[in-house]
């Protein structure tokens, strides 16, 4: 639509005469290139049996005519001042029309490639403080490792070891408090319930609370990882133990049903 608008622009700013004048020359060399066309259409070839043939003949007339062309100066179609004047204006418009686009192109590369320098500084600067610190720190290490002998080394690993056996032992003991609060050890019932009830048997004075069976489990585990089942004797109160299988706190051996182990918790 510019470049129309532009020719538009450009006949309105030539004469009559060299408006005339571009007109004649314009239809002059259409009739000349009808007049070459008809005879470029007369002296086409029959075909021929050999069309091998056909396609090396058009080719050398091809090169013959290319190469007169190339000794061949140019000539100008028009003449006119005016018209020639003209054209180079419109020549100039249209080549800095495209001059400002590839201006505006460059320019927005320019910014991105700017916004991206810019971002890249930022991280090369993150990067510059994360590594200034990791070797402030290596250095402080170095540093406390050439203070502390292996001495200071050895009781402080005794000092931990004994603080964390001290909290075990801590929690243990909540632990059997908590048991023995809201799981106590079964009692004997009085002779008029267990006529009530039909009941003849006598609970076994050796059995032992569910905080012993939890210990038992753990030290089995801690003891013997690789073997960490513990055979169900007379000393366990089967509803602790159902109790213990049922809430997934145990697990029953797969071939040896007196036997279970504390659940693998993680």
């Amino acid at each position: 639509m510019a470049e129309v608008k532009l020719g538009g622009q450009a006949a309105a700013e030539l004469s009559e005469a060299a408006q005339r004048e571009l007109v004649d020359q314009c239809e002059e060399q259409f009739a000349q290139l009808e007049k070459l066309q008809n005879e470029i259409t007369l002296c086409e070839p029959e075909s021929c049996e050999n069309p091998r043939e056909q396609a090396v003949n058009r080719l050398m007339a091809t090169e013959a005519e290319l190469k007169q062309w190339l000794t061949v100066e140019p000539e100008l179609l028009i003449s006119n001042s005016e018209v020639l004047l003209q054209a180079g204006k419109e020549e100039m418009l249209k080549l800095c029309s495209e001059l400002e686009m590839v201006v505006s192109c460059h320019e927005a590369k320019r910014d991105k490639l700017r916004e991206t320098k810019e971002l890249e500084q930022k991280w090369l600067e993150e990067k510059k403080q994360v590594l200034i610190a990791a070797n402030d720190h290596v250095e402080r290490l170095q540093t406390e490792k050439g203070k502390l002998s292996e001495q200071s080394i050895l009781q402080d690993t005794k000092a931990k070891i004994h603080k964390i056996k001290v909290y075990q032992e801590r929690l243990m003991e909540s632990l059997g408090d908590i048991l023995e609060k809201h799981v106590p050890l079964p009692q004997n019932e009085s002779a008029t319930k267990r006529k009530k009830k039909n009941i003849t048997q006598e609970l076994d004075e050796d059995l032992i609370s569910l905080n012993e069976i939890l210990e038992l489990l753990m030290n089995k585990v801690l003891n013997t990882p690789h073997d960490p089942y513990v055979t169900v004797d007379g000393t366990f109160w089967p509803p602790y133990t159902e109790m213990l299988l049922r809430y997934g706190i145990a697990v029953r051996h797969q071939e040896n049903n007196f036997k279970i182990r504390l659940e693998t918790f993680c």
